[in-house]
This record gives structure tokens, C-alpha cells and sequence, in this order.
């Protein structure tokens, strides 16, 4: 009776050890799942997480090459036209105007090549800036004809300065629209700040001729 009392106990407490070892295998396996599920889902994360942060930083679309490709050949044009200041203008401050003009736009020009070059875009060529071919190409406004241009190069003195900045006026506010069109359009982060930049500088120019020509 005694012997059989005791192989009862034995098997009760060998199979409670059973089915406690079933359980801390299953609540083991349990966690082990959950945890590498979730540490899984952590690393698919942080992944994710590391391959879209540059590719956000340098996510572009076509309203940014546009703008690119348009303002390149745009910020040329206003660079030449900066260029006639030294030798023609009679006043100063259209002097400084164009120095300042030329100082910020070469610069932009640099970055937005660079931008192109790096997205496999075509950089437009120096040639590009064919006068005749702005007529034909959206998001150009304000360029100048090879007749105006010609007409600003044989101008000097007080007829200088009021071209230069009539048709600077003009040559701005199309970069200012332009500019705009790539706040509203783009996607790549430095191009939506260069064109921040060029609406408040150019708008700031534009204001600064006008007092100057007297049309305030």
C-alpha cells in the first residue's frame, strides 16, 4: 500500500516537473519569438529608418531639374548682364547692384550643375544660352532677346543704368516665379532653399531698382 503511495507521488511529481517544463518552454519560446519578432521588427525599422534618410535628404523630382536646368541659363544671362556694369553704368550704386547680383548668381550656378551632375541630368552648355531658344522653353521668364541684349551692350552711362535695371526688373521677376513654381512643385530640400533665397533676394532687388528709378 505504502509502495504504492509511493510510486503515485512519484508519478504526480514527475509529471507536474513534465508539464512545468512544457509550460517554461513554451513561455520561453514564447518570448524568444516576441522578442525576435520584435527586435526583427526594430532592425527592419532602424533599416528602413537608415536607407530613407538619404535618400529623403537628397529625394529630388522632375519640377527640380526643371528649375535647375531653367534657372542655369536664366542666372547666366542676369551674370552677363552684370558683367556690362563695370564699363557702361554711371552710377555707383547700379555698379554695386550688378557686383551683387553677379556675386550671388555665380555661385547658384556652381550648385545647380552640381545638383544635375549628380542626379545623371544634363547640365545645359554655356552655348545654351542662346537667346533665340528661350522662347521655347517653359519656366524661362524674363529672359532677355539677343535684341535687348545687344541694345544693353551699346547703351553707356545714365541709358545704361535705366536699362540695366528695367530689364533687370524684368529678368528678376521671372526668376522670382520661377523660384516659386519650385516652392510649390519640388522635392529636393537645397533647391526649395536656394529658391526661398532667390525670392527674398531678388524681390529685394527689385524694390531696391524701382526706388532708384523712381517708380516707388
Amino acid at each position: 500500500m505504502n509502495r504504492t503511495r509511493s510510486l503515485a507521488r512519484r508519478t504526480a511529481v514527475v509529471a507536474a516537473s513534465g508539464a512545468a517544463a512544457l509550460v517554461l518552454a513554451a513561455c520561453g519560446g514564447s518570448g524568444d519569438d516576441t522578442g525576435s519578432a520584435g527586435h526583427g521588427g526594430h532592425q527592419a525599422t532602424d533599416s528602413a529608418s537608415a536607407a530613407s534618410a538619404p535618400a529623403s535628404q537628397g529625394r529630388h523630382n522632375t519640377a527640380d531639374v526643371t528649375f535647375a536646368q531653367g534657372m542655369i541659363p536664366h542666372h547666366r544671362q542676369a551674370v552677363e548682364m552684370a558683367d556690362l556694369a563695370p564699363d557702361r553704368a554711371q552710377s555707383a550704386e547700379v555698379k554695386k547692384l550688378a557686383a551683387d547680383i553677379k556675386k550671388a548668381q555665380a555661385p547658384e550656378i556652381e550648385k545647380l550643375s552640381g545638383w544635375l551632375t549628380s542626379w545623371g541630368e544634363a547640365v545645359p552648355a554655356e552655348g545654351a544660352m542662346d537667346h533665340s531658344m528661350h522662347g521655347g522653353m517653359e519656366g524661362m521668364e524674363g529672359m532677355m532677346s539677343a535684341e535687348e541684349m545687344t541694345a544693353l551692350e551699346n547703351a553707356s552711362g545714365k541709358a545704361f543704368d535705366t536699362a540695366f535695371m528695367e530689364m533687370m526688373i524684368k529678368h528678376h521677376e521671372g526668376a522670382v516665379e520661377m523660384a516659386k513654381t519650385e516652392q510649390a512643385d519640388g522635392a529636393h530640400t537645397p533647391a526649395r532653399k536656394m529658391a526661398a533665397d532667390i525670392i527674398a533676394s531678388q524681390s529685394a532687388e527689385i524694390e531696391q531698382m524701382k526706388k532708384l528709378l523712381g517708380k516707388n
